[in-house]
């Protein structure tokens, strides 16, 4: 037993030191990545999101986040529609044209110039976020992406918010981070608190 308890402290421990490197290199491109989605709620626009497995999970609860309210105050819904939620949609845009196609058939149904794509992905190479980002850029959106290191979606996003480990446990869990963070400076961009306009 006290190995394990020793196995998790250790795993806890490990979880804060990431934390810790992704507050200091991550702050700045997470406010990047806010104002980009932001801006585009205040025009009319929308946020749509799309991963896989546990990043299917995050779209979701993003989505909800700011459909419904990260915190306990009154303010107007947003806009954001998680890709991967639909499981007929799903089903068949994958029966019908392959795995590779689920978000971005859904991104030329929904997406105008001027919406948000976000992209999650802890390798930063799945195919079918690379496809939907690439649907986005045709259609005039802008393209924001949480990964971890490496992978090539960084590099074709706007903003890019690459969390410093190939660990998938850890980047997920740093994901959820940047989700709420980023979530609360969305909704202070455009429904500012008194608190904020103090």
């Amino acid at each position: 037993m006290d190995a394990m308890v020793q196995i998790a402290r250790q795993e806890l421990l490990d979880g804060v030191v990431l934390r810790e490197r992704a507050a200091q290199e991550l702050a700045a491109p997470l406010a990047q990545a806010a104002e980009v989605i932001a801006r585009s709620l205040q025009a009319g626009g929308k946020l749509l999101i799309c991963g896989n497995g546990g990043s299917a999970a995050d779209a979701q609860h993003y989505a909800t986040e700011l459909v419904a309210r990260l915190y306990q105050r009154e303010r107007p819904a947003m806009a954001a529609v998680a890709l991967t939620t639909d499981t007929s949609a799903l089903t068949a845009l994958a029966n019908d044209y392959g795995f590779e196609r689920v978000f971005s058939r859904q991104v030329e149904a929904l997406g105008r110039p001027g919406d948000v794509l976000l992209g999650l992905s802890t390798s930063g190479n799945s195919a079918n976020v690379l496809a939907a980002m690439a649907e986005a850029k045709k259609r005039g959106m802008r393209v924001v992406v949480f990964v971890g290191q490496g992978g090539q979606m960084a590099s074709l996003a706007d903003v890019a918010l690459s969390v410093p480990s190939a660990n998938t446990m850890r980047v997920q869990e740093i994901h959820l981070a940047l989700g709420h963070v980023l979530c609360k400076l969305v909704e202070e961009m455009v429904y500012p608190s008194k608190e904020s306009q103090a």
